[in-house]
């Protein structure tokens, strides 16, 4: 418009027609006068965003509500357009066509977010483009900080997580100090508001004060579970790499004991990582990174040398593991029920590598599963479950081709 204006201008001059003129200097003028209109309209534009829910498992939506309004009781905005900055695995950047917004205005959008792979996600800022009503002055500016949505693994659900619960091979997920009814026969000091019928009359006798049968106390039953992180060791792309297939069964796994009581010890590829119940759990395996490492070897030393009760289920879901690091994982946790999960989809160099860690671990008293799919892990858990304790030779199971 400032060219053709200035055109205008000059050629009417030249030739002596001031109509020509006249239009050149109202060309000329209406950008300057647009300006004007959107002075100082970025600071009247106030907005606020909210991401419900701020937690969500992968593939589950969540929606982000924004808004936006005029601040100004006086001057309003002639256009505003508003664009809402995501990551690239949430799909396009969502734009909207506000439009006007007079004094103290307010206008809502919102629009809804569906992650596949788990992680932190930033969510903004957003970006505010304000315009003129003849469309020739834009603004643009960023306003605020991004906030976070947090996307965590899936947890399928699986049945109870079965133990070894003595040389007989109980099915049990919590075992107790004592028998089912009974009392520990080791009393202790009479108390304030204990009842009388608790009195332990021998000892009481013996100690010349009063002494009670103490209450049934239970032992809760500890499980560890190991799962794979090393970047080298998987295959695949986002959603579809053997890693997210990975995650999302350690995720059900520590769901699942923790569900059944389970004190739960969780190992990655480094070494242990915090558990704190099954929101932290799967908080930290939210944003649990690929280690670099090149053997698992560091992962299975820190579970050996654990100290604490001896474990009733010992899970490890693993990627494209080596010879050394399955023989050393075979000779791991003898007394307790052992369950592998092989990722079929890993970064195996070949189908009879693949093979032979499943006859090492299963020759080690492991109960091999071969995953494919996550979605297939309950079925696989169901029969590893129904499966006898104590066997020469555990089963391997599988579903579907490899």
């Amino acid at each position: 418009m400032l060219v053709f204006g200035l055109a205008a201008l000059v050629a009417g001059l030249v030739v002596g027609q001031f109509e020509l003129v006249g239009v050149g200097v109202f060309l000329l003028a209406v950008p300057p006068l647009s300006a004007l209109t959107v002075l100082g309209a970025g600071s009247r534009v106030v907005h606020s965003r909210l991401v419900r829910p701020p937690h969500v498992q992968a593939g589950q939506s969540s929606r982000v509500l924004v808004r936006v309004g005029n601040s100004s009781s006086v001057w309003p905005v002639p256009s505003v357009s508003l664009a809402d900055t995501v990551p690239v695995r949430l799909g396009e950047e969502p734009r909207f066509d506000v439009g006007h917004l007079g004094a103290r205005a307010v206008r809502d959008v919102g629009y809804l977010v569906q992650p596949q792979v788990r992680g932190r996600y930033p969510i903004g800022p957003l970006r505010v483009v304000i315009g003129d009503p003849l469309g020739c002055v834009r603004v643009s500016r960023e306003v605020d900080a991004p906030v976070s949505l947090l996307v965590t693994p899936r947890a399928l659900p699986l049945g109870p997580a079965e133990v070894r619960g003595g040389p007989q091979g109980e099915h049990t997920p919590l075992r107790s100090a004592a028998g089912v009814g009974e009392q520990d026969p080791i009393p202790r000091e009479y108390q304030h508001g204990d009842e009388l019928r608790r009195v332990h009359w021998r000892s009481t006798a013996k100690h010349g004060e009063l002494m009670v049968r103490r209450d049934e106390q239970h032992r809760r039953e500890h499980s560890v579970l190991l799962v794979d992180t090393r970047a080298g060791a998987h295959r695949g792309e986002q959603a579809e790499s053997s890693l997210e297939t990975a995650v999302t069964a350690a995720a059900s796994v520590a769901v699942r004991c923790l569900e059944d009581g389970h004190d739960l010890d969780l190992y990655g590829a480094d070494g242990p990582l915090p558990v704190s119940g099954v929101s932290g759990v799967l908080d930290g395996l939210a944003v649990a990174e690929a280690s670099d490492g090149p053997h698992l070897l560091p992962a299975v030393s820190a579970l050996a040398s654990r100290r604490g009760p001896s474990p009733g289920l010992i899970t490890a879901v693993l990627g494209a593991i080596g010879p050394e690091d399955a023989d050393t994982l075979a000779r791991t946790g003898h007394e307790a029920r052992k369950v592998a999960v092989l990722c079929t989809g890993a970064a195996w160099p070949s189908a009879e590598a693949l093979h032979g860690v499943e006859r090492v671990l299963a020759a080690g008293g492991w109960h091999v599963l071969l995953l494919s799919h996550p979605d297939r892990l309950p079925q696989l858990w169901r029969a590893a479950g129904e499966a006898p304790l104590a066997v020469a030779a555990p089963r391997v199971f599988t579903e579907g081709p490899l």
